[in-house]
């Protein structure tokens, strides 16, 4: 049936006085990736609330863009203080669904003001732990508005208006109708100077130095932070991010602006002192699970960039919930030691490029091992006669060199730049070779270690052999190798 919404011709299948027309919607919902799913959760929706109008309409993203979703609008019943309301909501249902959180809003009246809090901003739009969590197949459209009815009875997201406010609001609903904050790109569609974009998932002091670091190294045409922080509010330094306004940054708490980007790097973490290794652990895997699925859906060609700690096993986890292929999901391993370790050889040895030859690898933290190039000629014509002639010199050059590394820490601000600059490797293809966690292919398990890799826009293009500095190292690798096996073992994926 054909109704008039708004001023614009739009399908209905759903009202007050009509049955659920599934065929109907089964072929409207063609360019839905999961359609069967979609109109079987839809189904439990109509079921429990039948005055539900389900349409499709156009919604209109961000940039500009527009795309035809679907959508459902409605009132859900609620007590506050005693007293029965009816609270108008529409929530629009993505081509990625059930894989990706609905987009939800209020819609108010000409009469009724927005209420912001919390879990409201001042254009009506919703955020919940519910939509921020969200994770097929635990999350659904009827366990968001359940939440949806629990948090508005503790803070009432609707005020009634005076005749003059009522004017005013008309023209924020006429706003709102016109431009919503929502998804950027979904719709193939690219934003110009968007095609370099970089989103860094995670409002804590890491992801803020990786948002500064990238956008000072100017490899993004544009980064975007995605705070999940429970609120609407921003934390201490998204706020600032979005107070200052600096060029090319976005700040957002919307999943799906995670589409089309190059690069999608992961800085979140669930650390509490209160808990075991392993509950910490099984945290992480939670936060991952509420977010990973959805990243890969929507950036299906983006290579995620794991920052979160302990690295190794969060990027397997990321690779097991994500079912990106392995050359896509890395961590960032033991990079910024690499470059330190390359830096400080070299300055010890006043030759340039030679550090270029030896690498941090393994596990990050104490069970590091340096390594050689595999086939390094240590009587190559390039090496200083020092180095030639005196058969420990080596040894003693690594020595000296990790000796240095050790009293160097790893602040937020520096992993932000190692971040950046492999970043900047990955976005612009340019094939250098980092020390990242990836697929250790020769330990005949699924355990992720930092080995020189060379990086391209896919991702991991060729791991370079090496060679442990000593017989011990390579003990060092077997143990971490069997440690973190262990570990991953007892993880409830």
């Amino acid at each position: 049936q054909e109704v008039v919404v708004c001023g614009r011709m739009v399908s209905v299948w759903a009202g007050r006085a009509m049955a659920f027309q599934e065929e109907n919607l089964k072929q409207r919902l063609g360019k839905y990736k999961f359609r069967d799913l979609t109109v079987e959760e839809l189904k439990s929706v109509h079921k429990r609330y039948p005055n539900f109008i389900i349409s499709m309409d156009t919604y209109t993203f961000k940039d500009g863009s527009q795309k035809d979703l679907l959508n459902f609008v409605g009132t859900i019943p609620m007590i506050y203080q005693g007293n029965s309301y009816n609270i108008p909501v529409q929530l629009w249902i993505l081509d990625s669904h059930p894989f990706a959180p609905p987009l939800c809003f209020l819609k108010p009246t000409a009469t009724m003001g927005i209420h912001v809090g919390k879990h409201i901003d001042s254009q009506g739009r919703i955020y919940l732990p519910y939509l921020q969590n969200w994770s097929h197949p635990k999350s659904t459209v009827l366990g968001l508005i359940a939440e949806m009815i629990s948090k508005f009875e503790e803070e009432l997201p609707l005020y009634s208006l005076s005749s003059a406010d009522a004017a005013r609001q008309q023209e924020l609903l006429s706003y709102i109708s016109k431009i919503t904050d929502g998804v950027s790109g979904l719709d193939g569609r690219k934003k110009d100077g968007d095609s370099n974009k970089v989103t860094v998932i995670g409002g804590g002091d890491l992801g803020m130095a990786c948002v500064l670091a990238i956008a000072a190294k100017g490899v993004a045409d544009k980064v975007v932070l995605l705070d999940l922080a429970e609120g609407t509010s921003k934390g201490g330094g998204a706020m600032d991010l979005d107070i200052f306004n600096l060029p090319s940054v976005e700040i957002t708490k919307d999943i799906t602006t995670v589409a089309s980007s190059k690069v999608v790097v992961l800085t979140v973490n669930s650390w509490s002192s209160a808990q075991s290794y392993l509950s910490v652990l099984q945290s992480n895997v939670e936060l991952y699970r509420g977010i990973v699925p959805a990243v890969a859906h929507l950036g299906q060609n983006s290579v995620l960039l794991v920052a979160s700690q302990p690295v190794e096993i969060m990027t397997y986890v990321a690779w097991k919930l994500s079912g990106l292929p392995e050359n896509r999901v890395i961590g960032i391993g033991c990079n910024l030691d690499s470059e330190r370790f390359q830096y400080i050889i070299e300055n010890l040895l006043k030759v340039h490029n030679f550090g270029k030859e030896a690498w941090i690898i393994g596990e990050q933290g104490e069970n590091k091992v340096p390594a050689w190039r595999e086939n390094f000629d240590p009587a190559s014509p390039h090496l200083p006669e020092r180095i030639k002639d005196h058969k420990n010199i080596q040894e003693q050059l690594v020595n000296r060199a990790l000796e240095i590394l050790k009293g160097k820490s790893q602040k937020s601000w520096s992993v932000g730049l190692s971040v950046a600059d492999l970043t900047d490797t990955i976005v612009t293809n340019k094939r250098r070779t980092h020390s990242v966690s990836t697929l250790a292919k020769e330990s005949s398990s699924d355990v992720f270690l930092s080995m020189p890799c060379v990086l391209g826009s896919s991702g991991v293009i060729e791991i370079v052999r090496t060679a442990p500095c000593q017989e011990t190292d390579a003990e060092k690798l077997q143990n971490s190798i069997t440690t973190i096996r262990g570990l991953q073992q007892q993880l409830k994926l």
